[in-house]
């Protein structure tokens, strides 16, 4: 139960330098940094950033349970509520993603209608499409090498866009591409600051900041307003989200105009850069392992033939979704998740006080060795039904969990699917860069080169 009875276990706390704690640690490596408290002092550790009187306490909550706890049997007691949700919501809209309450109810009722598996599978076409097109424009990679993070992040948004704008694609995905990168650097940077400087002052920061929310914002409402005038009844998502709830003014639970943007600009948030992220390193780590790259082919050529990939395919294709699966256990595009507590609870035999900050760890969950032997291995077959069915159910949750467990977790794996089908059966990789450095973001961010050199598969 969320309010404790009786008192647990006090919370080990990592060491810090005096001053200023592990705030040194956090900004140069977080992800190591949780990995070595884990490692350390175990499942639940308290961490302590920033000098006296601007100092944050973070209490993070390693195990498969605990993370259950905190996102599912008592997520009503961890809230969305601490400084960089706040600024995301400010960013990026008051969407499915950042909302709460009576207003997150609502917006995932509307919701949840356009994310059936019969209406995701409609978008096979559009995403096998958006491959292909990828894939021609690697007949002149210099060298024949490529930047898969690169790659995969531009295939991702303009499969992503095409899907919720038709045929406005052309006009949103350069003005996605150029602002976004401002915008969640801006926010990550207020979002970890201590001290949180106004927006309305007239720092550089904030300048630049407007004026990429103010071209993002501006594209969005165009094409809503176009949409709205003209009476657009298509299939891509806008259109449909546009319908929902049956009128443009707000009543009967349909949304304004103001509301839409904020959905389509949290689906374009949360929508590209996670599944981008995961074929990157489903590709980079195929590349490292021809053994697997090999099965993984062999395995296409008997599901598919010659033909393209449909949605109907998944379930032909085992053995690359476990690929898939292993790929996004190393590098969950959601490594970290953050909780506000509301009440005292108990954790793993320790207690965490009410109005704190909560941090859930996918890196460091996917990483136990209480859960995965030899941790930084990969290996598909963890992933075989035999070897699924004996862990816990949360010692694997890349795209959460609980009543916010994310509502675009099948559009992400059909897409992922599709495309890793199509580029394998298209091209070899092998490594160029072995190792690809990443740092925790809004997603998982790559810092380097993920290069890979390509070679066409044999006829």
């Amino acid at each position: 139960m969320a309010v404790t009875e009786g008192v647990g276990a006090k919370v080990p706390g990592l060491a810090g330098v005096p001053l200023l704690g592990s705030v040194l640690d956090l900004r140069k490596d977080s992800l190591g940094t949780y990995l070595r408290a884990r490692r350390e002092l175990g499942d639940v550790v308290r961490i302590t950033a920033g000098p006296p009187g601007l100092r944050v306490e973070l209490y993070c909550v390693f195990s498969a349970e605990g993370a259950q706890q905190v996102l599912a049997s008592d997520a009503a007691n961890f809230r969305k509520e601490n400084t960089f949700y706040q600024e995301v919501r400010e960013s990026f809209g008051n969407g499915l993603l950042t909302s709460q309450d009576q207003d997150y109810l609502r917006q995932r009722r509307l919701v949840q209608p356009l994310f059936t598996r019969r209406r995701v599978d409609s978008y096979a076409g559009a995403i096998a499409a958006e491959t292909q097109a990828a894939l021609d424009g690697w007949k002149t990679a210099p060298g024949g090498v490529v930047d898969v993070s690169d790659s995969m992040m531009e295939l991702a948004l303009r499969a992503v866009a095409r899907i919720l704008f038709g045929a406005d694609v052309e006009a949103t995905v350069p003005v996605v591409d150029r602002c976004f990168p401002v915008i969640t650097d801006y926010v990550l940077k207020r979002g970890y600051s201590p001290v949180s400087i106004p927006r309305g002052w007239p720092t550089p920061g904030n300048k630049r900041a407007a004026a990429a929310i103010g071209e993002l914002y501006g594209v969005c409402d165009s094409i809503i307003e176009r949409r709205r005038r003209d009476g657009d009844d298509g299939e891509d998502l806008l259109s449909l989200l546009a319908a929902a709830g049956g009128g443009e003014d707000g009543e009967d639970g349909a949304f304004d105009d103001t509301e839409l943007r904020d959905q389509v600009l949290i689906f374009l948030l949360a929508g590209h850069e996670t599944t981008a992220t995961s074929l990157a390193f489903a590709l980079h780590l195929l590349a490292r392992h021809p053994e697997v790259q090999d099965r993984a082919r062999e395995e296409i050529a008997k599901a598919l033939g010659g033909r393209t990939p449909e949605a109907a395919d998944l379930d032909r294709l085992p053995y690359l979704t476990q690929v898939l699966k292993e790929a996004m256990r190393l590098y969950p595009a959601a490594p970290v998740i953050g909780r506000r507590s509301v009440a005292a609870s108990q954790v793993d035999g320790y207690t965490v006080p009410a109005g704190v900050d909560v941090i859930i760890a996918p890196w460091v969950t996917h990483r136990h060795p209480r859960y995965w032997p030899d941790p930084e291995r990969f290996d598909p077959d963890r992933f075989s039904p035999d070897a699924e069915a004996g862990r816990p159910r949360y010692a694997w949750l890349p795209f959460g969990g609980g009543p916010r467990a994310c509502i675009g977790q099948h559009f992400s794996m059909l897409e992922s699917v599709i495309a890793l089908a199509i580029i394998l059966r298209t091209y070899e990789f092998e490594p160029v860069d072995q190792e690809v450095p990443v740092a925790a973001g809004i997603t998982l961010g790559v810092t380097g080169p993920a290069r890979c050199r390509i070679r066409p598969v044999a006829s």
